[in-house]
This record gives structure tokens, C-alpha cells and sequence, in this order.
């Protein structure tokens, strides 16, 4: 039995749950958000087989898809704002970062 904790846009979260439902995956959500754009993520996880991991796996691949994004940088901190001019900056964001943690035990009460 395997853990699979996948981290996505919160873009692509009713679609990827959608599509858990669809192919008969359970998953658990939880609201996160990103460190490095301070942007709404979800987080599923997802209790499932071994045999079973590369299915979930390809579900999550085909709905979480990487874009790109327009961001304003964060002003620095601990200067003046004078000399600072906020250009946006191209990024890209999406997709999934996903883990697959060994399970040493499981029950459903």
C-alpha cells in the first residue's frame, strides 16, 4: 500500500478531483498554498494499492498541466522602494509535485 500526496494548482483541483471520482480513486483534500508565489494550492491524498500507483499516477499527470503566469516580484525587504520597479516576470506554474510514501499499515473504520 502506498501514500500518494499530490500538491496542485488550485486551477486544477476540481478538475483532478473530478477525474479521481471518474476512474474510482478516493482522495482526501486539504487547502494549501505555496511557498514561493504565496498562490492556493491543493493537496490530495490518496491511500491506494501498488499495482494501483501508476493509474493514479497518469490520472494526476493528465490534469495538472504547467502554464505560464505573469507575476509582479515581492519588493525586496530591507531596502528603499525608491529605487525598486516592479517588473512582471514570466514564471510557470501548474502541474503537480507529487509524492509516493511507502504505508506501513491502513484501516477504515
Amino acid at each position: 500500500m502506498k501514500l500518494v500526496i499530490a500538491i496542485v494548482q488550485d486551477k486544477d483541483s476540481n478538475r483532478l478531483s473530478n477525474a479521481l471520482v471518474r476512474e474510482g480513486f478516493r482522495a482526501t483534500k486539504l487547502a494549501s498554498t505555496g511557498g514561493f508565489l504565496r498562490a492556493g494550492n491543493t493537496t490530495f491524498m490518496i491511500g491506494i494499492e501498488d499495482e494501483r500507483v501508476p493509474d493514479v499516477m497518469q490520472v494526476i499527470k493528465s490534469n495538472c498541466k504547467v502554464r505560464d503566469q505573469l507575476v509582479s516580484p515581492i519588493s525586496p525587504m530591507g531596502s528603499t522602494t525608491d529605487a525598486y520597479i516592479p517588473f512582471p516576470v514570466e514564471v510557470q506554474v501548474g502541474g503537480a509535485a507529487v509524492f509516493v510514501v511507502p504505508v506501513e499499515r491502513f484501516e477504515h473504520f
